[in-house]
């Protein structure tokens, strides 16, 4: 990469020079730029600050090169015309530009916004008066007219001002801004103007006083350009972008992949709408985004790269940036069937909407995978060390931050282990505090939501009907996580909450049925679900055992000793998953807040 001090020269253009080039399609913008959107009141506002020869801020530009290909698109208001290859684009500078483009140079009507964002067109002159009050302020002096050139009001019926023709202009002494940057056309209207007052001596002081003061700041008027040069890499304009687009938006690498792909004809928004359509047919894959999708078909591109020439596995953004529109092809359709795999492998774990995925980001690994994989994925060897793998990331809670690293060492370490290989470092690296059970709050963990996968794959069952959960959760929406001890039976108790709250206290349940358990103690509510809703004793017994709770222990309302038994057997269900040994289950901390060993 060369130093960066060779990626970026500044340079103070006049601004009617810019606008000129705008005009002639010299300056375009990158098409994955957003549209135009300035209101009426922030285009009076730029504008009085370059008559006033205040500042508006540097912009960016970059130069157009073989190596950085972009589709651009031309400003707002410029003609179609003659296609023409530009030579520079803008990256940040595009609204002030647009604003200062259509209001100076273009001639055209500026169609806008009001304050309340309802479409408007302008035109735009300079009270002259105003311009040359010095105790005036100067937004005030610069006046926006509708298309027709008549301010009116009370509903139309009195003209405040009217600019429809030549000689109102010169009789009001508003100078309209479209000619500031027009040579002629600047020439005609001021000599028009002489003639108008009859060559009055006060008039032609008055009209150069505006020249002097006015309208030659505004042919005086330069703007800081920070321009990347040819030698800037892609990835960086991504970054700088992001670091200094003045709109506040992010562009994102899906934003500048489609501009690049643009530039060889291939619609890559299109492209991906599509696909998004067919992953949303399953549940589970609705909230796959652009960006996972290309970080998936990057890490899968650099693996297959490094089978052949055993060069490094990464798909950190800067590698997504360099994804060719060749690869994208080939590993695509490779991506979506490996997103269907995984589909069908979390089904098999109980893992049925987006919801309860515990992590969406090891969707993209997984992907891979499973893509890589192809038909290979049917055989229940593979499947099972590929669930092994999966849930030791969920249960070592391994992919909550940046992941990229550990998505690389997941393709290579699992497709070689599956071979016959060493253990993933996904798999050793992962490990489970049996104390974490009681801070499993809340749907928001990981863990949380692969247990609650766990219980349904065990064959968790409603208390009143019976039904799998996982049945249950294709007809009834209202299913959901409930306390098995009820919240309002607890504080009553003033047991403590890090327990009665924890997951070892928590079961997935109907609506119907949390409301029939209320807030009552666990003997009043199954005698109420007994008696009510005619379940024998001993299917209910069954169906408590499915939870994994001991029906002795809830029948009599023992509280602590179901906290203690149930942990335990949650914590064999984390072992039997991920096939690793839960280690300090007999610990002192253990002990200590559990009341005994797991």
């Amino acid at each position: 990469m060369p130093p960066a001090s060779g990626t970026f020269q500044t340079i103070e253009p006049n601004l009617g020079d810019i606008l000129k080039d705008i005009r002639d399609k010299k300056i375009q913008l990158p098409d994955f730029q957003r549209g135009w959107v300035w209101d009426d009141n922030r285009i009076r506002a730029l504008i009085a600050s370059v008559s006033l020869s205040y500042p508006i801020g540097a912009v960016m530009t970059m130069e157009v090169s073989e190596s950085i290909r972009f589709l651009p698109r031309l400003f707002e208001g410029v003609p179609n015309g003659d296609k023409v290859v530009p030579e520079v684009l803008v990256l940040d500078g595009q609204q002030r530009f647009t604003s200062l483009y259509l209001s100076l140079l273009s001639g055209k009507v500026v169609p806008t916004l009001t304050e309340k964002k309802e479409q408007i067109n302008r035109y735009y002159y300079l009270d002259m008066k105003k311009c040359l009050d010095q105790d005036a302020d100067r937004f005030d002096a610069i006046v926006s007219v509708p298309e027709k050139k008549i301010v009116t009001s009370d509903f139309g019926r009195k003209i405040e001002l009217d600019v429809s023709t030549r000689e109102k202009e010169y009789e009001n002494r508003m100078y309209p801004l479209s000619l500031i940057y027009n040579p002629s056309e600047n020439t005609q209207w001021k000599n028009g103007f002489q003639r108008f007052f009859g060559y009055n001596e006060n008039e032609m002081t008055f009209l150069g006083e505006f020249d002097e003061n006015i309208w030659l700041p505004f042919q005086q008027y330069k703007v800081p350009v920070i321009k990347l040069t040819k030698d800037t890499p892609k990835e960086a304009v991504c970054q700088v972008f992001e670091n200094v687009n003045t709109g506040g938006v992010s562009l994102t690498v899906f934003e500048l992949l489609t501009a690049t792909f643009a530039a060889d004809n291939f619609q890559l928004r299109k492209d991906w709408e599509e696909r998004k359509g067919q992953l949303k047919q399953q549940k589970v894959l609705e909230d796959i985004d652009e960006s996972a999708f290309l970080t998936a078909i990057t890490l899968l591109t650099s693996y297959k790269n490094h089978l052949q020439s055993n060069s490094s596995i990464s798909c950190k953004r800067k590698e997504v940036l360099k994804l060719s529109l060749d690869d994208y092809k080939k590993n695509a359709d490779c991506i979506i069937q490996g997103l269907e795999s995984a589909a069908k492998l979390l089904a098999r774990e109980k893992i049925f909407d987006k919801r309860n995925i515990p992590y969406q980001t090891q969707f993209i690994p997984l992907s891979a995978i499973c893509g890589h994989l192809g038909n290979r994925i049917e055989n229940d060897t593979v499947k099972e060390k590929i669930i092994q793998w999966y849930w030791c990331g969920v249960f070592g809670e391994l992919y909550g931050g940046a992941n990229e690293t550990r998505f690389a060492f997941d393709i290579q370490d699992v497709l070689s282990w599956i071979d016959g290989g060493d253990l993933p470092r996904t798999i050793r690296d992962s490990s489970f505090s049996p104390t974490r059970l009681l801070t499993l709050q809340s749907r928001l963990s990981a863990a949380y939501k692969g247990l609650m996968a766990l219980l349904m794959k065990k064959g968790s069952r409603d208390f009143i009907n019976g039904d799998s959960i996982e049945l249950t959760t294709y007809f009834d929406d209202a299913i959901d996580i409930h306390h098995i001890f009820p919240k309002a039976f607890c504080e009553k108790m003033r047991y403590d909450r890090h327990k009665w709250n924890s997951i070892v206290n928590k079961a997935p349940l109907s609506s119907r049925t949390n409301r029939i358990l209320g807030g009552y103690k666990p003997s009043t509510y199954i005698q109420t679900i007994q008696s009510k809703e005619n379940v024998d004793p001993m299917r209910l017994d069954e169906i408590f055992q499915s939870h994994l709770i001991d029906p002795n222990q809830i029948r009599n309302d023992e509280f602590s000793s179901f906290i203690q038994a149930r942990a335990a057997k949650l914590l064999d269900l984390i072992e039997n998953a991920t096939g690793k040994v839960v280690v300090g289950r007999d610990s002192e901390e253990v002990v200590k807040e559990f009341g005994g060993n797991l």
